[in-house]
């Protein structure tokens, strides 16, 4: 995956992952994907810093409550994976909360590339999805479809996504904080 990819390059090791709530289509999925691009990577998964949203909710209040429960437990890490973006402004607001600083402290990574995404603050590095392509691949195959019942339509079809860099992930340097 990108994400792990791409804070490894910057030196991170101690990452937090976040999973999606249990009811989301997208959690499993990208919970496999972040778990074997860490094997890939040679990145310890550590357990005590995984996190699990609950809640649904359309707000950055979806990531506040267990990233405000994660750094009462443990700072020992550089770096946060978050399920979404929602969730990913909502980690670096309880972050704030915590007098822990984004990115210089802890990076933190989204997944959707929401419109918000660009604007918070710091700007947000995440994950972009190519929907238009997606939507017009549903569309032409939904028409071929109905053109012709009988055709063999793929079952499953994958896209490359792009990794957007913004401000909120930074190199490990000798200043970031890993702290108990």
């Amino acid at each position: 995956m990108f994400i792990l990819k791409h804070l490894h390059d910057l030196g991170h090791r101690r990452i937090a992952l976040m999973k999606g709530q249990p009811n989301s289509l997208d959690s499993e999925p990208r919970w496999q994907a972040l778990l074997t691009a860490s094997r890939e990577l040679g990145i310890k998964v550590d357990p005590t810093l995984n996190t699990v949203l609950t809640e649904n909710s359309w707000s950055p209040e979806l990531g506040y409550p267990v990233v405000s429960n994660l750094l009462r437990k443990t700072r020992n890490f550089t770096a946060l994976v978050c399920f979404n973006d929602l969730a990913a402004i909502g980690a670096m607001r309880a972050m704030a909360d915590c007098n822990v600083r984004c990115p210089h402290d802890i990076s933190v990574v989204g997944f959707d590339d929401i419109s918000g995404a660009g604007y918070s603050i710091p700007r947000l590095t995440t994950i972009r999805q190519p929907l238009h392509q997606m939507g017009e691949l549903a569309a032409r195959t939904l028409i071929e479809r109905i053109q012709n019942p009988k055709c063999d339509a793929p079952r499953e079809t994958y896209f490359l996504p792009e990794l957007v860099v913004r401000e909120s992930t930074t190199r490990v340097t000798t200043t970031s904080k890993v702290l108990p």
